[in-house]
């Protein structure tokens, strides 16, 4: 392996710097949007040269282009869009309320704790995202924690703790979509392998919850209502990415089945679903855009000798399969700390973790793993992070009161590490599954290019 320049990784040095200074002398990350920080990383490396080699700013910019346009991230934008349509639309016909009213009119008094945990887990791996688990179950855990006057940071900790899990795990979460697609491995595979990893997170969180004292006497029986078929969208998405189907199969269906009920209940009409649709994918826009400034940023640092200087540093030292997993770990968990977005942190350091991972035999499934679950868990755990503002904001809290108090992200991390030190579960890929997934994918293109149905 080539030594590579440490001259190749100053964009991303300085969009960190910059980033992480504007965030603390402005005590808001919010100040310093993550698109700048990217564009201004892409707008220096354009300007840099080689080491002994000097091109044409014109040959930058189509080396650039070609890392942004690369089918594997213009295939994720795809699905990040389709993720977007799924969740404005899911909000619109009224499932999210219908799932979170499901799991309260189920919930014992005596597991209030743990019940609020696991409608949190259902919620996120339905919804997708940790920040709709966190808004849309926050002023429940609120109004909990009044009624039992129980500590507020608690169960606003507990909401983020099992906002992570649905962050790390769902099929149409950002993260796993991008930790995927980056490994080039199904999500079927990445999943199998990654709850055997944060299963003992969940049973140790659940239990540690369980033993917490807490008075129900003062909780009101107020009754949840909520509409069985209002859950047929997350069910549908859920069991058909479990039995593999291709994964735009599968949010096109989630969009088409939530619109139908939609219709069906007049929760909208044809036209307005339209701007539903629109505004759930515009909320995806900027994760989209700031995906290609990171593929065409990675591609110029390669060609800068940044990338191969990374790879050497990484793994100079290392020489077993253990210690090239704990670099990727690092690596993802440092991206999350100083971004703030663990899609972004999977996205930049997705390229460097598959070239760990070949050079030391690291399964592709465990690698999508390792880069979803560290980043999810760091991100759950920021106090300048969008999770922990928004419930510490619904709240009236310090988000750094909070942090305590998220045990689930805590044991996540304790899990990666031990899953890493112990070399546990040793799932191989299912690479076959991928490759069925990439050739419909391939096959619904090259038919729409000749204008015929993909079932002709």
């Amino acid at each position: 392996m080539k030594n590579g320049d440490f001259k190749g990784i100053l964009p991303l040095i300085i969009f960190l710097a910059l980033y992480m200074f504007t965030g603390v002398s402005t005590e808001s990350f919010e100040n310093m949007p993550l698109m700048i920080g990217i564009f201004i990383a892409c707008v220096i490396a354009l300007c840099m040269n080689k080491k002994g080699e000097k091109i044409s700013f014109d040959k930058k910019v189509a080396i650039f282009c070609e890392g942004a346009g690369d089918s594997t991230l213009i295939l994720m934008v795809i699905i990040f869009m389709l993720a977007g349509a799924f969740y404005g639309i899911a909000g619109s016909m009224h499932a999210v309320d219908s799932v979170s009213n499901l799991g309260l009119s189920l919930l014992p008094s005596n597991m209030v704790l743990p019940g609020i945990f696991a409608i949190a887990c259902l919620l996120s791996f339905a919804m997708g995202t940790s920040m709709g688990t966190v808004a849309a179950l926050a002023p429940i855990a609120i109004d909990i924690a009044q009624k039992t006057d129980s500590s507020v940071a608690l169960l606003c900790g507990i909401v983020v703790g099992g906002s992570m899990f649905g962050d790390n795990l769902s099929f149409i979460s950002d993260t796993t979509i991008a930790a995927t697609r980056t490994q080039e491995i199904s999500m079927k595979s990445k999943f199998k392998a990654n709850i055997l990893i944060v299963l003992p997170a969940v049973i140790i969180n659940i239990i540690l919850l369980a033993l917490q004292p807490i008075n129900t006497s003062q909780m009101n029986t107020a009754s949840y209502d909520f509409d069985v078929v209002n859950l047929l969208p997350y069910l549908l998405v859920i069991v058909l990415s479990l039995i593999g189907l291709d994964v735009l199969k599968v949010m096109t269906l989630g969009v088409l089945s939530g619109l139908v009920i939609g219709l069906l209940h007049k929760d909208f009409t044809l036209v307005s679903s339209m701007k539903i649709i629109h505004d759930g994918m515009m909320g995806m826009q900027d994760m989209a855009i700031i995906a290609i400034f990171v593929g065409g940023l990675v591609a110029i640092m390669k060609y800068l000798g940044g990338i191969d200087w990374l790879l050497h540093n990484l793994t100079k030292g290392v020489k077993t399969r253990r210690g090239a997993e704990f670099s990727i770990a690092a690596l993802v968990s440092l991206l999350d700390i100083a971004t703030t977005n663990n899609t972004i942190s999977i996205i930049a350091a997705g390229p460097l973790a598959r070239d760990i991972a070949e050079k030391f035999g690291i399964s592709r499934s465990r690698t999508a793993s390792i880069l979803d679950l560290f980043s999810s868990a760091f991100n759950g755990l920021l106090p300048y992070a969008g999770q922990l503002l928004v419930v510490a904001g619904l709240a009236g809290v310090s988000p750094v009161s909070i942090m305590p108090y998220n045990w689930y992200s805590m044991l996540m991390i304790v899990c990666g590490c031990a899953s890493i030190g112990l070399q546990i579960p040793n799932i191989k890929d299912d690479i076959d599954a991928f490759d069925v997934e990439i050739e419909q994918e391939e096959n619904e293109v090259n038919s729409m290019k000749e204008g015929v149905s993909p079932e002709d």
